[in-house]
């Protein structure tokens, strides 16, 4: 396999953060040979789950997001989708590539977005130790009002991820949106945190996003039972999370954006995963 020899002494980026205090890597275009960790994965014969949750309105979305999936996410790799659903007949037919599945698992529906968004903390660690622990080596969980429009593959692989929130990777951490009430779990006080990271884009080994998962489930518990609900909901546990388990590598905004809102900065090389145009009030109100 020949392939340009890594320069200690010339960095491949200049302009970002690569790696954080604890040494865990960021990653960024230009960072990584996806050569060498394609056959790296292959040899370990890796197999990666997609989580994605197509709720009441938002199952329109299902089809953008399998079929550039399929140009985009893991191309060459085992590859198993996992839908969750209400509306298990309107998930679309969607040609899969070699070695790639889609299981549909139905769930409930809730009346409140934000009750769908939490909930899925708790299907992902039940269905983690039900099945997903036996079928795939690492899970990836996503958000289903998005499009694949360049490479994501094994380089965000590692045991626990998360990504950089792309409103909030150049702010300080007293801008941050956690959780400021101390009678939340989510509760990160001032002058704590690393970086902001989004809910819609994290995942890792099956055992470590089981642990990550269940964790926010109870936490989310604790707080329904204690009459307070985080102020981004399961982000906000997540961001909790991440704070005192420190992921083991960090994905750069170009994993997660929206172009609408934010335009396409000099800084983000590629936009590999970005939101689709919509209409909030009306995908989320039944």
């Amino acid at each position: 396999m020949v392939y340009p020899q890594p320069k200690v002494l010339s960095p491949v980026r200049k302009d970002v953060l690569v790696v954080t205090p604890w040494l865990a890597p960021i990653v960024w275009e230009g960072t990584f040979n996806i050569d060498i960790l394609n056959e790296q994965f292959r040899l370990q014969n890796t197999t990666i789950g997609l989580t994605v949750f197509a709720i009441k309105k938002y199952v329109v979305f299902l089809k953008l997001f399998l079929e550039t999936a399929e140009q985009h996410f893991m191309v060459g790799h085992q590859v198993t989708y996992y839908v969750f659903t209400d509306r298990p007949a309107d998930v679309p037919q969607v040609p899969l590539g070699a070695g790639r599945r889609l299981v549909v698992l139905t769930v409930h529906s809730h009346t409140r977005w934000q009750d769908v968004s939490m909930h899925r903390m708790d299907m992902i660690s039940r269905f983690s130790e039900q099945r997903f622990l036996r079928e795939v080596d690492y899970l990836v969980c996503t958000d289903v009002d998005m499009k694949f429009r360049d490479h994501v593959g094994v380089e965000i692989l590692a045991s626990l991820f998360g990504t950089l929130h792309p409103s909030f990777y150049q702010s300080s951490r007293e801008a941050f949106t956690y959780e400021r009430r101390p009678q939340s779990q989510a509760y990160i006080a001032r002058g704590e945190g690393d970086f902001y990271y989004l809910g819609g884009f994290f995942g890792g080994s099956v055992a470590e996003v089981l642990r990550l998962t269940k964790a926010c489930h109870e936490a989310m518990v604790a707080d329904k039972a204690n009459g307070i609900e985080a102020v981004w909901h399961d982000e906000s546990h997540l961001n909790k999370y991440l704070l005192y388990h420190k992921p083991t590598k960090v994905l750069s905004p170009e994993y997660l954006w929206d172009q609408q809102l934010l335009g396409w900065p000099a800084v983000m090389k590629k936009l590999r995963f970005v939101a689709v145009p919509k209409n909030h009030q009306a995908i989320r109100n039944p």
